[in-house]
This record gives structure tokens, sequence and C-alpha cells, in this order.
């Protein structure tokens, strides 16, 4: 199927690549002479640059696509879910990052050189990469599923590989030179570009939508079947919901701890201010500013309801929502966007996906190659002779070359994963990052407040953290004949009983005293 491009959509679009190329250019150092320097940025970033990069790398085209998709079947429990955000911020500000800035560590795994062995940091970077790869090529397939509308008027696996190409080889191009400090800046002008087309998008929503804001509150309040969406906490103690207050205080805590104080996508941007206070403070403004920010993707979700279901508020008849385009199944965002956006207004959203989409990228294949290089690649060379530093860097662009492929592939996976998966879009992309946040999480638990814990027992609780998510996943599960309460189990309380299980394991010998 053909979609509905004009003129004015292709001028927005060509107007983006502009930017991309002159944003490039401008933002690229000229000389990068060490590897903290490429990887780091200096150590310089101040705490607003830093929050930006970190909200934008974690905002992508799963929010961009998968907010509005929850707002309209559901309700604002993912906005109330930031609360969590708030409580793993204060472990990571307090607990983490002094900790790391105390060893002058470029990633985050280096706290576990000290506490266990080089080895122990190897395998807990290798498990980052792992889930990393996951993580980021399941990203970068949903931005895809947008691109390939553009690109080829449907979604096969074949356009979703040409789109995710094209995203991957945009993202390294433009960290490939500058390293970290190009991806802080280019993480700010493509924060820009997606925030303000959803912007735009939701103005444009609203205005089309004839009824006073007064009556569209109270709709959303008295949806049909009793429903509230305007709701913000679940107070439901049903564990195959995702984003209850009781998953909240649990499973997506330590989700945003993972995230924040192990995953080294987000860690690497703390770890590039000027001291642990800057880095805590970037971290503190990011989770305020993710608030407004996911909010309006939620609010579009909420307006798309109206607009779609509720005819008494569109003048007695409200738009035909379909679920499937070009006879593939396709979110109500993207739908909408298709099918109702004027012509310049439907080639921003699309560029602002695609932005999301590099943003998220970019920054991912930097932090992945920090990590290959620095707890691999390194200690490895460094012992074979010594090389100037200049290598690292070169080691380090090699390295995202490897890790885009990997990405890449990774994406053409997804299609066929969420194929036959029946989790929105947002829940898809939280629930690939558990998989290797459940070992992490067992293992610095047992560094950090624990003395116990071996080399041995590190590599035995990353691997059965990860074995422990797979065995709960609903279709294992049942198929293995589990009890009736882990076959739904959503994933934040997979995360809580990978984590505990880790947890056990790793502890379960004695340690050296910790040197952390």
């Amino acid at each position: 199927m053909a979609i509905p491009f004009v003129l004015a959509d292709w001028l927005v679009i060509a107007a983006y690549l502009l930017l991309l190329v002159a944003g490039g250019w401008i933002f690229t150092p000229r000389g990068t002479a060490s590897a903290r320097d490429y990887f780091l940025a200096g150590g310089n970033v101040p705490a607003w640059l830093a929050a930006i990069s970190v909200l934008s790398a974690t905002q992508s085209a799963a929010t961009f696509l998968g907010g509005p998709d929850y707002g309209f079947h559901g309700d604002l429990t993912y906005l109330g879910g930031n609360i969590a955000g708030l409580i793993g911020a204060v472990f990571v500000a307090h607990v983490m990052i002094p900790r790391f800035y105390a060893m002058r560590a470029t990633t985050a795994y280096e706290l576990l050189t000290l506490r266990f062995s080089p080895r122990a940091t190897r395998w807990a970077g290798g498990m980052f990469l792992i889930g990393r790869v996951l993580a980021g090529g399941a990203r970068v397939y949903l931005a895809a599923i947008a691109l390939a509308m553009v690109i080829a008027g449907g979604v096969s696996a074949g356009s979703i590989m040409v789109a995710a190409a094209l995203l991957v080889i945009a993202s390294v191009l433009f960290t490939f030179v500058g390293g970290l400090k190009s991806v802080l800046w280019n993480d700010l002008m493509q924060f820009i570009v997606y925030l303000g087309s959803a912007i735009a998008v939701l103005l444009f929503l609203r205005w089309s939508i004839p009824a006073s804001t007064a009556e569209i509150v109270r709709a959303l309040a008295n949806a049909p079947g009793g429903v509230d969406k305007l709701r913000l906490f679940d107070w439901s103690t049903d564990l195959s919901r995702p984003f209850s207050m009781l998953a909240i205080v649990t499973g997506l805590t330590l989700l945003y701890i993972a995230n924040a104080g192990m995953d080294q996508d987000t860690t690497q941007r703390l770890l590039s201010c000027r001291d642990a206070r800057t880095g805590a403070r970037g971290l503190y403004l990011s989770v305020l500013a993710t608030v407004p920010a996911v909010g309006i993707f939620i609010v579009i979700g909420l307006l798309l309801h109206v607009f779609y279901q509720r005819p008494e508020l569109m003048g007695g008849a409200a738009a035909t929502a379909g679920v499937q385009f070009g006879g593939e199944k396709i979110s109500i965002f993207m739908h909408y966007i298709l099918t109702e956006l004027p012509g310049g207004l439907r080639g921003l959203v699309t560029v602002g996906i695609c932005a999301a989409a590099v943003a998220t990228t970019n920054s991912a294949l930097n932090a992945m190659s920090s990590v290959l290089v620095q707890d691999f690649y390194r200690p490895w060379r460094v012992a074979r002779g010594p090389v100037p530093e200049a290598h690292f860097v070169q080691a380090g662009r090699a390295g995202m070359g490897v890790i885009g492929a990997a990405m890449l592939a990774m994406a053409v996976a997804s299609y066929y994963w969420q194929r036959h998966s029946d989790m929105g879009l947002l829940e898809f992309a939280l629930q690939v990052m558990v998989f290797t946040y459940a070992g992490l999480l067992g293992v610095y638990f047992t560094a950090l407040f624990t003395t116990r814990g071996t080399t041995a027992s590190v590599i035995a609780a990353l691997l059965t953290g990860f074995l422990t998510i797979v065995l709960l996943q609903p279709a294992i599960a049942r198929g293995l004949g589990l009890p009736g309460a882990l076959t739904a189990l959503s994933f934040p309380f997979q995360l809580c009983i990978g984590a505990a299980v880790a947890f056990l394991v790793c502890a379960a010998p004695r340690g050296g005293v910790a040197r952390t």
C-alpha cells in the first residue's frame, strides 16, 4: 500500500536530513586523543546535558509509538511508574555513583574488578552487551516499522531490514568520529526534534476534537465499561499487571536501579560529568524531565481514544480506527499518522520517530563499544605490550561497527518475535531488558552489601538470572507445568524473582573482604 506522502512531507524529511549533516559537522570534535575523551567526553559534561542525554537514550521509539498505544488502551498508570524512577535514582545517586567516581571508572563494571576480579568484570560486561544488543535491536525494530512504511509502503522482513540498516548506519556515523561528545550534543538535537513533533501532533489532535476540555476530562474519567482512563495509580495485587503500585515499588524500581547504575548505556552519561555530585544531579533532572516528556505521549493516546471511540464528543461520528495497514498489524498512533495527519505534519512525526531511534541507537553503540574496549580489549592488548592511547580510540570505532551489525540482526529477529507476542510496544521494549538485568542486580547487591561471593559465583549468578527469566516467560512456564501463579507474571515480578535467585547464587559462597 502506498504511503500518502506529499511534497510538504518530503521537504520536512529533507530538512531533517540536512539538520543531521549540519549537526554531525558542528558537534563532532576535530581531535580525540584518549579513550577517556572518546568514551566519557573528557569528564566535563554539565548536569543538564547529561540529563537530556539520559532522557533521550531511554525514551526511544518504543515511547513514541508505545506511549500513545498504552494511553489509548489503558490509562495513566504507566506515567505513575515514574515513582519507581525517583526511588531508583535516590539509590543510584547515593550508593553507586559516588563509588564509581571514587575509582575513576570508565564503565559501570570496573567496580567488580575491585570486589571480585577482572574476570567477573568481563562476565558482567558481556552480559550487558548481550542484553543491550537485545534491547537496542528491539528498539531499532520499533522505529523501523514507521520508516519501512515510508520506504516500502508496508511491513515485511525485507523492509524492516532496510529501514533498520538505515537507522543503524546513521547512528554509527554520528558517534564514529567524536565518540560520546558527539552523542551528547546529537541527543540534544534529536530530543528537540522528536519532542517538538509530539507536541505538534498533540495540538493538532486536540484541535480536531470539537468538545471542550472539561467535556473531554469528564469523558475520560467515565469511559465505557466504568473505566477511569485518568487513573494514575493501580492498587491491584494482580501480578500480571506491569504498572500496578505493587509492581512500581518492587520490580520497576529494580529495573530503574539496573538501568541507571548497571547499564553502561545510561551510566556512561552520569560518569561523564565533572564529579559525583554533578552526575547525581543529572540523574535527578532526567527523572523529573521524564514525567512531562512521557506524559505528552500518554495524553496523545487518551485523545486518540476520544477521536476514535467517543462519537458523542466528535459531533456524532468518531473516525474509523483500523489496526491493519498493508495487511500488517500496527499501533493506533501509527494508523493515525498514516491516515489523519495533513501533509507536512505527517513528515514531521515520521522524522520524530526516526530522531528517537537515532538518539537511542547511537548512545547504545558508544556505550557498548566502551565496555567492549575498556573491559575486554584493553586488558588483553596492554598485557601484550604498550600501545599509544589513540589505538584504543580506533578500537572503539571498530567495535561500534561490530555492535551495529549485531543490533541490526536483532531488529530483524524482533520482527518475528513481536509478531507472535501479545505484548504492547512499551512492554515489549521493557521486557527485553529484564533478561540480563536480573543477574546484574543479584551480583551488584552482593558486591555492595555483603562480603560474600567469588568470581565463580558471579558467573553462576549472571547465567542463573538470565535462565530464570527465560523459564518465567508465560509460554515456557506453561509448557514446563509451573504453578499457575508463575505462568502469567508481568515483567517487573519476573525481574524480582530473577534478581532474588541470582543474589542467592552469588552470595552463597564465602568471599573476601570487599575492596570497594
